[in-house]
């Protein structure tokens, strides 16, 4: 059935090649002909790959999600009522349904030496050098989930960002999933560039606005310069029937800095490979990550952190919270070449399993080839602590408010190291509700 589906694709492809519905330069067609090639290959991943031995991707490999078309933005099921939904930025750049959509988009504030906009809009111009940047740090070879976003994507977000400028508020890309979505499959591709010493906030958001059945899979390539600084929040807030599969490459130039931080809620199953290159001398990269899980959910969260010249540092903290038979997955990887002397890496795990029923494999994974270094790494995958629940009670606090504070200090860990108040405080209420809920659901109650 999986080989069939292949097929599907591969049909869907060349009709798309044939009615030229994206009118993209020849140089991207065969990096897209190149991606298709690589996917009729390899096909969908299988839990008997090391890499992917942890998640079952049958869902997806046995359906043959339709490419969405989007809609058209005079017709577009989601208003403007919709998209302002939790926090917004002023700054956006909006899709429906993986389409972009001007009038939901907004580039006020951004100045006016950066270029942002549509990804698709911006191929054939000359002053975003895309040649250089598109698809050229994202491996299609090595993940089956790039492939098929690299032959089929045609509109995402767009940033590049000048020698030395600033942009001072963030930008978000907001992807929504409308209600009417159904069996259809977006593939966004976002592209971020930040010249020597220039400095941005971005904020990826995935929001999906119905309970139907569909399928993100978008891949965000990141180039940092010599001394750039940027900061990039994700937030994945699926419907609970969704597929969502990401893909994040990171490159980072000499002393520049990257702080990351990405959070999920959502989707029926997740799948996100994170990797960072610190290719400069002095680069330095921090990574916090956190998956709160419930029902059925399954989410997982592959890093690899490669320290490839010296004197580069990164720190990365990810904590999962698994309730009801959900089940989280937390691989990562720091890799030290040879010569990255002086390397200084922390990596952990934590994850909180709040039934007998939930799961969590975590995985930490040193490689060192360098003899000058300090790493270290560790996991924990428990329940809620006695002793801590058993301090709390003391102080007149119930059980469930006891279990509530101390999964709600967990989860702020992470929550607290995004930088935007707003957003921040977003989060903060969301988490709030789901863990509200929680406490509900385990007493009988109904809303």
């Amino acid at each position: 059935m999986a080989t069939e589906i292949v097929e599907h694709y591969l049909s869907d492809f060349t009709d798309q090649i044939s009615s030229d519905r994206t009118g993209f330069p020849e140089w991207v067609e065969g990096i897209r002909r190149r991606a298709i090639g690589r996917f009729v290959e390899v096909g969908f991943p299988s839990s008997r790959d090391e890499k992917w031995r942890f998640t079952n991707f049958s869902r997806i490999a046995e359906k043959h999600f339709v490419v969405s078309n989007g809609h058209d933005s005079r017709s577009s099921p989601v208003s403007a009522e919709d998209a302002m939904v939790g926090w917004r930025s002023p700054t956006k750049i909006v899709f429906v349904d993986g389409r972009y959509s001007p009038d939901l988009s907004s580039l006020r504030g951004l100045p006016q030496c950066a270029v942002a906009g549509n990804l698709a809009a911006m191929i054939g111009d000359d002053s975003t050098n895309l040649e250089n940047h598109l698809a050229r740090i994202a491996d299609s070879s090595d993940n089956p989930f790039t492939a098929l976003n690299t032959a089929f994507f045609s509109e995402g977000a767009l940033l590049s960002v000048p020698d030395g400028v600033k942009v001072n508020g963030p930008i978000q890309f907001l992807y929504l999933t409308s209600s009417e979505t159904n069996d259809a499959v977006n593939h966004p591709r976002n592209v971020v560039v930040l010249g020597e010493g220039a400095e941005a906030t971005v904020v990826e958001s995935y929001i999906g606005l119905g309970s139907g059945c569909s399928w993100t899979n978008a891949v965000t390539e990141i180039y940092a310069g010599d001394a750039a600084h940027i900061r990039v929040h994700r937030v994945q807030l699926e419907g609970k029937n969704a597929f969502h599969t990401a893909t994040t490459q990171c490159s980072q130039g000499r002393d520049s800095s990257f702080f990351y931080t990405t959070v999920e809620f959502g989707g029926s199953l997740s799948r996100h490979d994170i990797n960072f290159q610190l290719n400069g001398t002095g680069a330095f990269c921090s990574l916090h990550g956190l998956s709160h899980l419930r029902d059925t959910q399954h989410a997982d969260n592959q890093t690899t952190v490669e320290h490839a010249q010296p004197h580069c540092t990164s720190v990365e903290h990810f904590n999962g919270i698994y309730d009801d038979s959900s089940h989280g997955v937390f691989t990562g990887r720091v890799l030290v070449r040879p010569g990255a002397q002086k390397t200084d890496a922390i990596q952990s795990s934590r994850n909180l399993l709040l039934t007998d029923t939930a799961r969590a494999d975590t995985q930490p994974q040193l490689e060192i080839f360098a003899d000058d270094v300090k790493c270290t790494h560790g996991a924990t995958v428990g329940p809620i602590d006695d002793e801590a629940l058993f301090y709390l009670r003391s102080k007149g606090l119930t059980a469930d408010e006891a279990r509530t504070m101390l999964t709600y200090g967990f989860a702020v860990e992470i929550i607290d190291t995004v930088g935007i108040a707003g957003l921040r405080e977003h989060l903060d209420s969301v988490l709030t509700s789901r863990l509200e809920k929680e406490t509900r659901d385990a007493r009988g109650e109904k809303c």
